[in-house]
């Protein structure tokens, strides 16, 4: 952006406490994760209630990752323009209202519209670290970006442990419900302990790019999540893939040309931001397979040689050692890296998720070394997360917070998205005769894919900048008085700077 102000003094530690707007943020992010899979367990009932297809019941899924993408985007920025606590009232005021009528639904139509306008819930995440950036003490912010990142897969995974008894005793309705209730706290919350921040960035939207980048982000992952039920190599899927890669290329074309983008492209170039998108995309890809494929091979009926014969809330609770590690993981990251610069935490983060992937192909026998597999994967998951964003928020202007924070998130999604459908087909692509249940070797295959590819993204974190562990010390006096210095920071790497 051309237009920039100057960057209010930052809060001086200890003036205030931070306790209860953290809080607030995490309550915040917390309503939108845990809608992402709570009606994942529904998805069986909603089928039968409704008389629909698979192909139809999927959307419940796919209209809530694309409105998603583009709230992300859009309102990162939007909310570094006009006030962040203001645009993230407004998107969970949003997706409450998505929630209510999902609760109210009558017909899948309706119920697909609802989870679309869910999806703008999304911007919790850009908006939550940026407030973070401008207004928490600079040393609590490492710490506060990592929980509120390990919200993002805690609620992930507890969506998918808590909604089975919901079901079971209650009804589907009652999971929008339930959620409704806890974005509706959320709000209360940024209402009452969230300040105004006073970081700007001021100018107008880019509304040309707006819609180059929706599309573009639209096209892509609707041809990956309809990739299985239309065909891989179907004209609509192979159409979306080109009318992809063509929006997107344009969409770089526009913006290093208009004068105030939606996206600064230069940001983009920027190694450190570039290396924390790519290991994101490939992260994403690696880990999101697990959220999705424990379960079902835990709901394998174990008559076929493998599988734990679990219902649907006992299959939830494989996920369990994985939330409660990352729970443990991030602030541990956080501290890391404030310490010893975040390129360490990043790959410590890949050769964890690794080996936690290693557990799940190689021992996919026994209850227990599942239980320990989803406990090391989530060790690797929180390192990731907390490293990925601060990576991102050491390395941009205050003012681009929202912004480049929200291009991670989606690289993120898009990763998860391609990886949990890939390994869908992998699992799938094979059953056992006469049955629809697929080979235990199918388990095996896509476990070990996500372990390759958290070696790729290792790789990729090592060839980011700087070096694997910062010499220098997190409280130097040098950084006692840069803490003191205004928000606004040189446009440097990680590395040099004491997030």
């Amino acid at each position: 952006m051309t237009s920039r102000q100057t960057a209010p003094e930052p809060v001086p530690a200890g003036q205030h406490s931070t306790a209860a707007p953290f809080a607030a943020l995490l309550i915040a992010v917390l309503s939108f994760s845990l809608m992402q899979t709570m009606v994942v367990p529904a998805l069986p009932d909603l089928q039968r209630e409704f008389h629909t297809s698979t192909t139809t019941i999927s959307w419940l899924l796919s209209s809530f990752l694309l409105t998603a993408s583009v709230a992300t985007a859009l309102l990162g920025r939007v909310g570094d323009m006009f006030g962040k606590r203001k645009v993230l009232i407004g998107s969970l005021v949003v997706f409450a209202v998505g929630t209510l009528l999902a609760a109210l639904s009558t017909s899948m139509g309706m119920l697909i519209a609802s989870r679309a306008v869910q999806g703008v819930g999304s911007a919790a995440f850009p908006l939550a670290f940026g407030i973070v950036r401008d207004q928490f003490p600079r040393e609590r912010v490492p710490v506060a970006i990592g929980m509120i990142s390990s919200t993002f897969g805690i609620g992930f995974g507890v969506g998918l442990v808590i909604s089975g008894p919901i079901i079971d005793a209650l009804s589907w309705h009652w999971v929008f419900w339930l959620g409704l209730i806890v974005i509706l706290v959320g709000i209360a919350a940024v209402a009452t302990f969230i300040d105004e921040s006073l970081v700007r960035s001021p100018g107008r939207i880019d509304w040309l790019g707006v819609v180059l980048l929706s599309g573009g982000i639209v096209a892509l992952l609707l041809a990956i999540s309809q990739g299985k039920s239309w065909g891989w190599v179907s004209a609509g899927v192979i159409g979306l893939f080109v009318a992809a890669v063509v929006l997107l290329a344009v969409f770089a074309l526009v913006e290093s040309r208009v004068k105030e983008p939606l996206i600064d492209m230069e940001l983009l170039r920027r190694p450190a931001v570039a290396t924390s998108h790519i290991a994101a995309l490939i992260i994403g890809f690696g880990m999101y397979g697990a959220f999705t494929l424990v379960p079902l091979l835990a709901q394998t009926p174990s008559k076929v040689g493998y599988g734990f014969d679990a219902s649907v809330t006992e299959s939830g609770l494989f996920m369990v050692p994985m939330a409660v590690t990352m729970l443990f993981a991030s602030p541990l990251a956080g501290r890391l890296g404030a310490a010893l610069g975040w390129k360490l935490p990043l790959v410590l983060a890949c050769l964890i998720g690794l080996v936690g992937f290693v557990i799940y192909a190689a021992a996919h026998d026994t209850e227990w070394t599942m239980y320990v597999g989803s406990g090391v994967l989530g060790i690797g998951v929180g390192f990731a997360f907390a490293a990925l964003a601060n990576l991102v928020v050491s390395a941009v202007d205050p003012r681009q917070t929202g912004e480049a924070t929200g291009i991670n998130t989606i690289m993120r999604t898009i990763g998860g998205s391609l990886g949990a459908q890939i390994a869908a087909t992998v699992v799938a692509s094979d059953v056992i005769t006469g049955t629809r249940v697929p080979v235990e070797s199918g388990y095996t295959t896509a476990f070990s894919m996500s372990a390759v590819a958290l070696g790729v993204a290792t790789l990729a974190a090592l060839a980011g900048p700087g070096r694997l562990r910062r010499t220098a010390p997190a409280a130097d006096p040098a950084h006692r008085t840069r803490a003191k210095r205004p928000a606004a920071r040189p446009q440097a790497e990680p590395e040099e700077h004491h997030a």
